[in-house]
């Protein structure tokens, strides 16, 4: 592990702890906690224990910035009264979240059970392993996510049921959340597998930015310091919430809603072609 490192752990006012990076000034899951963050928005939301359960063969689940491991190790202990084969695909660009998580495991308390096998993740850069009735196959990509997604290796990566998308803000981290980002990563999807990515941002300008790379989008599962988050997916079908005509008017009329088309962040109205192309999207052509 990196003697130096820029997560350092922090007390939360509800008691719990998380990891707060220098360089990006920004706390993981700063509210809630992290594994109380993640059981609401994608275990509880995306119904991962049933979901795993009827589905035959590999469940694969895409994890869109492992950092300190606190997303993967919710969803792992709560499917591990469930029979089947979990195969997870984890980005970050670097190590040294997960190497501060280790560090830190005792008090951050969701490595319980887990520390050999995040410990070898981080050594040999996968893992494979039995978890209560399941077996699991976790291997990390590491690096540049925008640079990983766009190279013709990804489309070698096995198709996800589930996406956890958790990068920093876009004001921290603009690459992470534009359009053409989000465009292939609808397009590396099997339309015929049923896919939900939430994410905690509720902002216009993202939920514009997924309608137009193809998702159907919904409001999502609160989280604590959030009334409501954001989920899409490629079929409307596990979309509980979508955005309607109400959001529609908002979006015309806000002052950030405009996706970003390069990694630079800025706000800005939406233009005019990208409101006729939400006009024909079909989720706003059905209401």
């Amino acid at each position: 592990m990196s003697l130096e490192t820029d997560y350092h752990l922090v007390q939360l006012a509800n008691g719990a702890f998380s990891l707060h990076s220098t360089a990006h000034k920004e706390t993981f899951h700063p509210v809630i906690g992290p594994s109380a963050e993640a059981q609401a928005l994608y275990v509880e939301q995306l119904e991962l224990p049933r979901r795993f359960s009827e589905t035959p063969g590999e469940f694969v689940v895409w994890d869109v910035g492992l950092g300190a491991a606190a997303n993967v190790l919710t969803v792992l202990k709560a499917l591990r009264n469930h029979a089947g084969n979990l195969t997870i695909l984890s980005f970050d660009h670097s190590l040294q979240p997960l190497e501060a998580g280790i560090m830190y495991a005792k008090e951050l308390g969701y490595f319980d059970g887990f520390e050999t096998t995040t410990t070898t993740l981080l050594k040999a850069g996968k893992v494979e392993f039995t978890n209560g009735l399941s077996t699991v196959s976790w291997k990390l990509h590491l690096g540049d996510f925008p640079t990983l997604l766009h190279s013709d290796k990804a489309e070698t990566w096995p198709k996800p049921h589930a996406i956890l998308f958790d990068a920093f803000s876009p004001a921290k981290n603009a690459a992470m959340w534009t359009l053409p980002l989000f465009q292939r990563l609808y397009n590396l999807l099997d339309p015929d597998r049923a896919c939900a990515m939430p994410t905690y941002s509720r902002s216009t300008l993202l939920r514009v930015t997924l309608l137009l790379a193809g998702f159907w989008v919904g409001t999502g599962h609160a989280t604590g310091e959030k009334e409501e988050t954001t989920v899409a997916s490629n079929q409307t079908r596990l979309i509980k919430s979508p955005l309607g005509s109400a959001w529609l008017k908002r979006a015309n009329n806000s002052t950030s809603a405009e996706p970003l088309h390069q990694a630079h962040y800025r706000q800005s109205p939406l233009s005019e072609s990208s409101r006729q192309q939400l006009l024909i999207h079909p989720q706003f052509s059905l209401t």
